[in-house]
């Protein structure tokens, strides 16, 4: 199932990474997933009951986001 949010409000949503880029529609590979994908650094981020879970510990790393990490990331070393 496609994810369906107002156009308004994708064009305001963005990667709460710190590049901020703006966020499509779909999942690499997968169009129809329910997740939003970042242009820039390709993190994607599932849709929950047509909610956004735009939180970086929820992301499920794609093919472009692989080996990527956020700088701003606390592991505890």
């Amino acid at each position: 199932m496609a994810v369906t949010l107002d156009e308004q409000l994708l064009e305001i949503l963005a990667c709460p990474a710190p590049d901020h880029a703006p966020l499509r529609v779909g999942a690499p590979g997968d169009p129809q997933a329910d997740a939003l994908t970042c242009t820039s650094c390709g993190r994607v981020y599932p849709v929950r009951d047509g909610i956004p879970v735009l939180l970086l510990d929820e992301v499920v790393a794609g093919p472009d986001a692989e080996g990527k990490q956020d700088d701003s990331s606390v592991d505890g070393a």
